[in-house]
This record gives structure tokens, C-alpha cells and sequence, in this order.
């Protein structure tokens, strides 16, 4: 399996992005020879913590809040012993906040209860409306898990199973409406809707989009659920720890190392050439943080029509202008402390919601609003570790367009400074000490720069890949083509990336590109994911499936021994059935089967929570049996009396 020739290795990786070196890390515990190829000086891609200003100044480049990845295997189970081994520790805080013009807030804690006294306030009908909302996003938290941390459903599939129930069908409705018509559907405030809206919009939607709905139900059962987190030190410590993870079994992670080309032979990859013109082999495959819209440039041999549909992919509407500032303090907010602490902190430079939808419609046609759409904090609040002692530092996002009406995207470095500007004018209405003796050091990083950092992955200055519309969402993300992570034309060629299943943000995605892989290199994928980590223990969730969970609940406990010899006695004295998926997860439980005339009815839930209903026939029946070879029936006499390996 092993090579000792230099430039030969079992799987190459072009990209040290965080999903990409997720994939590669699984494949490194695996026992394959790995080697991550990365143009930069320095690896994590959008998720990288560096002194972008001053000496002992750690600002988080790009991601900054490590939400989707809380319902992720990799962490919930620790599958790579990231937390347990590799240094990764997440902190937890307020979910999100939104700061008005008034100074009047509304703030999410993960205490859903706490979290309805506050809009409460505004309205009591909001209130017991959001309550039933996130009470339903977090018993639905299994189903979603289930599908976004591995290689998606087709389509064609995933809207039959979706469509067989009630709550499926309700699911499928939001998917395809605006989450602005949900939020004035089911929201009597207008303060109620903007704060949502708002929340959702951070996936780079516009709130009149259709096709943003589904934000509305998952957001709620995200922040209750598991809670709002960013890594101790920075989002970059994350990607840190997946290097050491890789290096430790062995693999090894390459910086200043750009390839330009993916080397192919017979249909299938071979390698990748770097642009010093050096030539790397890999046995199994390639892995490639390739944009489609990119792909033409990197890959030979992939039929043009799948060419031409990557080449369509629809970007975001709109990107963020990032500010970085050191401060001599902390940043005061004249709204009170509590604020300080939220993880996403919005604020609002209007009261009403007709003229926020006026500033997102301004970004639609290239153009930035005076009511900038403003978010950050001052993320030494939570972890003073990365500031100098007593000091301060703020992390600023500004919605804007890539593509100027004015100048188009190239006007970008002739405006920086001035709309730099203007963010900070419309910081300073809710920070009291943004001030000018206060800030030592600002750097801004426009759309432009997020394009040219990261040419291969965020096109058009989209952070996220491409845009998370529902003809790009699941088995369709990026195209039909492409969503199992695979290229028609090159075998072993896999891509991974925020524009892949699940979407933009920190996902740690490129664990579904592992699974596939893992699956056409014929390798058991569970096995690997299910090792025991460093210390023996599992990190599993406390608070999932209780809508009124305490302020910790969800946030991740260790779980020892004991709680998993009490989970096994459980499953033991239930009599439903369970099939597993890959990575242990549940992906059918069958909790009841009866006669149904001349058909057998089998009732239960698919994905841990979506009620399933279903039919099998006498037609069916006889042809599960011609499935069954005559070399597995002594197997499966034997079967019944075996023992599981422990889960």
C-alpha cells in the first residue's frame, strides 16, 4: 500500500481548506499515505486564524462562528479524536443577538425558555410561535444530521421519502418558498421578523429569495440544539488540529505548493503537476477543492455537457466585506454587556422591515445601501487569549456586492478605505469606544480579495461556493453531475468544498467525500470513524431532543462507558429494528408491521424522525427472496445468534 518513492502517495489532495483536509485526514487514520498540496503559505483555506495586523492580534480571516458542524459526526463522536488528541476545543456562548437603533435588543440564548421571555417582550403570540418553531427544528435535528454529513440523497429519492409524510411535505413547502413570506406568515412583529431574517440571511440569501424558507426551520434547532460555538484561540484552530490529526498517521500537508494541473491517464487520475512544473503520483486518487466553475481549467476528459452545466452554477447575490481592528480595550456596547457575548451579533440601522428588504434589494443590483448591513464583535469578549492582555479586537462584516454597478468588481480597490468608512460610521451608533484613540491597526478585506485569496474556491467572491438555491441543494449541489463528489469522465477524481453537499460555512464537509471515497476504494468507512478515540470517551450531545434544554444543553459532554452500556440496555429492551447507515448513524427504524389486506404494512421513521409508512407487496416479497444468495444462508441462520461489535 506504502510507496517510499518521493513523489508517490496513495491519495493527493489539491487544496488544504478545512473540508479538505477533512477528507484527507480520514483517509490518513485510514492508513493511506496522504499528502495535502497547498498554494498559500499557510493551511485552513476560509477557516485560518493569523496576526493579520499587529503582533499577538489572532484574527479570524474568514469564518469566524462554528455553527454547522456542531451536529457533525466528526465532533459529536470525535471520529478523528480532534478534541481528544489534536488540541480542538470548542467554546460555547449566546447563540446570536441583533442590536436595534434604539439600543433595544433581542437575543437567542440556547435556553429556549430564556430565549421567549425576550420576545416575549415584543409579542406573547411570537413568542409561543418561535417556541413551537424550534421545538420542531430540534426533534427534526436527527433527520438533518443524517443527510448533510454524508454523500446526499438524489434527488428524484429524496423528494419521494420527503413527500410520504406530513412533516416532509411541510419541509419540502419551505424549501421552496421565501423565508420572508414564512416569517409574515407566522410573525406578528415586525422586530420578530427582522431578527430572523436577518439570521438567515448570514447564508448569503436574500429574505425574499425563493428557496430560503428552509433556513427558518433549521436555524432554531440548530442554535437550541447543539448551540453557537467558535474553537479556543481562533476558528483557524480547527483547521490546525486536522493538520496535526493528518500528520500524525502519517500523511503530510505541503504549503507554497499551487497545482495547476490534475493528471489523467485512460479516464481516470493519476496525479497533479505543480507549478514549478514537478509531477506527484497518487495510487487511489485525487482530491480536488475545485470551483466548477473552474473546473474546465484543472481537469481533461470531462464530457462538455457536464462542463457546461458547472460553468451555470448561480452565485450568491452578494458577498461580505471583512474588517479587522486591533483595540487598546475591549469594545463597549451601549446596549450592555450581555450583547458583547453573543457569537453572531447583528445590527440593525432601521426599525422597520420594508427598509431593510430596500438594502438588500440595493445589493441585488451592485449597489450598497447607506444603511449598511452590519454584523461582528469583539471576539476577545469570549477569548481574551487572543488579544495582548487588557486588549481588544473587533471583527466587522459588511453585506456587499461583488460586482459594482459602478465600476464592477475591479472598483473594489480604488472604494476599500472608504467603505471601510462607512461600516465603521455605522459601528460607532451602537459601540461607544470604536474610536479613533482606540483603534490601533484596521485592515480591510473586500469581495475582491475574498476572489483573489481563494481563486479556485470562492468565484466571484462568493464565501460560499455557490448559492444555496434548491435547484443547488443537496443531490443537486452543485449540479446533478456533480453532487456525488465524483466527475463523469475521470475515475478516482473527487471534489470537495464549500460549493458541494451540504453548502457554505464551517460544515466539515469533506467528511462525505471521505465516505465516498472510502466506499469505491472498497474500505470500511465505519471502522475507521468508530476507533476509540485517545481517551477512550465520545463526545455526544446532552441536550438534543428537550425543547426547553438549559443553557449548556447540546453544547457537547463527555459521555463515558457507563452511558453507553445504559444506551445499548435501552436499545436492547426496544423492540423496534434499526438499520444503520455508514457512520452509525440511524437511517431506518422500523417500529411496527402489520397486514394490510394482501400487503404487509412496515410503520416506523426514517432518519430517526420522519414518520415512514410502507407497502410491500407479495410481488416485492418473492423478489427479496430471489436476492438471496444459497451462500448466505448459513450466514444468515448464524446471524441471529451473533453479537454487534460495540457501537
Amino acid at each position: 500500500m506504502r510507496d517510499d518513492m518521493t513523489n508517490t502517495f496513495d491519495i493527493v489532495a489539491m487544496g488544504a481548506g478545512h473540508n479538505g483536509l477533512v477528507a484527507a485526514a480520514y483517509l490518513a487514520k485510514a492508513g493511506k499515505k496522504v499528502l495535502v498540496l497547498e498554494r498559500k503559505p499557510w493551511a485552513g483555506g476560509g477557516v485560518v486564524t493569523r496576526e493579520i495586523n499587529t503582533p499577538g492580534y489572532w484574527h479570524d480571516e474568514h469564518s469566524s462562528v462554528h455553527i454547522m458542524i456542531q451536529g457533525n459526526p466528526m465532533i459529536r463522536q470525535d471520529e478523528l479524536g480532534l478534541q481528544s488528541r489534536f488540541g480542538l476545543k470548542y467554546q460555547y456562548g449566546i447563540p446570536y443577538a441583533m442590536i436595534f437603533p434604539d439600543q433595544s435588543t433581542l437575543i437567542a440564548y440556547q435556553d429556549l425558555d430564556k430565549t421567549c421571555e425576550g420576545i416575549a417582550k415584543i409579542s406573547a403570540k411570537d413568542a409561543e410561535t418561535y417556541r413551537r418553531f424550534a421545538k420542531r427544528a430540534i426533534a427534526m435535528l436527527p433527520a438533518f444530521g443524517a443527510g448533510m454529513y454524508a454523500p446526499p440523497t438524489p434527488m428524484g429519492a429524496f423528494y419521494a421519502m420527503m413527500d410520504g409524510s406530513e412533516e416532509g411535505r411541510e419541509v419540502l413547502d419551505a424549501m421552496q418558498r421565501s423565508s420572508l413570506e414564512i416569517a409574515n406568515q407566522s410573525f406578528e412583529s415586525e422586530k420578530v421578523r427582522i431578527w430572523l431574517l436577518r439570521l438567515v440571511s448570514e447564508n448569503l440569501q436574500l429574505p425574499d429569495e425563493l428557496g430560503t424558507g428552509f433556513g427558518l426551520y433549521l436555524m432554531p434547532g440548530l442554535m437550541h440544539g447543539y448551540g453557537v460555538s467558535q474553537p479556543a484561540g481562533g476558528s483557524g484552530k480547527l483547521s490546525e488540529s486536522l493538520v496535526r490529526c493528518i500528520e500524525h498517521y502519517g500523511g503530510e500537508v505541503r504549503c507554497n505548493s499551487e497545482v495547476t494541473k490534475i493528471l489523467t491517464s485512460n479516464g481516470r487520475a493519476t496525479g497533479v503537476r505543480l507549478a514549478g512544473g514537478e509531477q506527484i503520483t497518487a495510487k487511489d486518487g485525487v482530491i480536488g477543492a475545485i470551483h466548477p466553475h473552474r473546473l474546465r481549467a484543472f481537469v481533461d476528459g470531462v464530457p462538455e455537457r457536464v462542463l457546461d452545466r458547472a460553468e451555470r452554477t448561480t452565485l450568491a447575490a452578494f458577498s461580505i466585506m471583512v474588517s479587522h481592528y486591533d483595540l487598546k480595550q475591549q469594545a463597549q456596547f451601549y446596549a450592555g454587556e450581555d450583547v458583547g457575548h453573543a457569537i453572531m451579533l447583528e445590527y440593525m440601522s432601521s426599525n422597520t422591515l420594508s427598509e431593510m428588504l430596500d438594502d438588500f434589494d440595493a445589493l441585488k443590483r451592485g449597489r450598497i445601501s447607506d444603511r449598511v448591513l452590519i454584523a461582528g464583535g469583539d471576539e476577545s469578549i469570549n477569548d481574551p487569549s487572543r488579544v495582548p492582555p487588557g486588549r481588544g479586537m473587533f471583527h466587522g462584516i459588511t453585506f456587499a456586492p461583488y460586482n459594482l454597478e459602478a465600476g464592477g468588481a475591479s472598483r473594489w480597490d480604488e472604494i476599500a478605505e472608504q467603505m471601510g468608512d462607512r461600516s465603521l460610521a455605522a459601528y460607532r451608533k451602537f459601540v461607544k469606544n470604536l474610536t479613533s484613540d482606540n483603534i490601533i491597526r484596521r485592515t480591510i478585506a473586500t469581495p475582491l480579495d475574498h476572489a483573489r485569496n481563494s481563486p479556485n474556491s470562492m468565484v466571484g467572491g462568493d464565501v460560499h461556493g455557490v448559492a444555496p438555491y434548491f435547484y443547488q441543494t443537496g443531490g443537486h449541489r452543485p449540479t446533478p453531475d456533480l453532487a456525488q463528489y465524483t466527475v463523469p469522465g475521470v475515475e478516482r477524481f473527487y471534489l470537495v468544498g464549500p460549493f458541494q453537499h451540504p453548502g457554505g460555512g464551517v460544515y466539515g464537509a469533506g467528511r462525505a467525500t471521505a465516505m465516498r471515497m472510502f466506499e469505491q476504494l472498497g474500505m470500511d468507512f465505519e471502522k475507521t470513524a468508530g476507533a476509540d478515540s485517545a481517551n477512550g470517551t465520545r463526545t455526544t450531545s446532552v441536550g438534543g431532543a428537550g425543547a426547553g434544554a438549559g443553557a449548556g444543553a447540546g453544547t457537547g459532554a463527555t459521555a463515558s462507558t457507563g452511558s453507553d452500556d445504559r444506551l445499548a440496555a435501552a436499545r436492547t429492551a426496544d423492540p423496534s429494528v434499526t438499520l444503520y447507515g455508514p457512520a452509525g448513524e440511524d437511517l431506518l427504524v422500523i417500529r411496527g408491521i402489520e397486514r394490510a389486506g394482501n400487503s404487509v404494512v412496515v410503520k416506523g421513521q426514517a432518519y430517526g424522525t420522519m414518520p415512514l409508512s410502507a407497502t410491500l407487496r407479495p410481488e416485492q416479497a418473492r423478489r427479496i427472496f430471489k436476492l438471496l444468495k444459497m451462500s448466505l444462508v448459513p450466514f444468515l441462520i448464524s446471524f441471529l445468534f451473533r453479537r454487534s461489535k460495540k457501537q
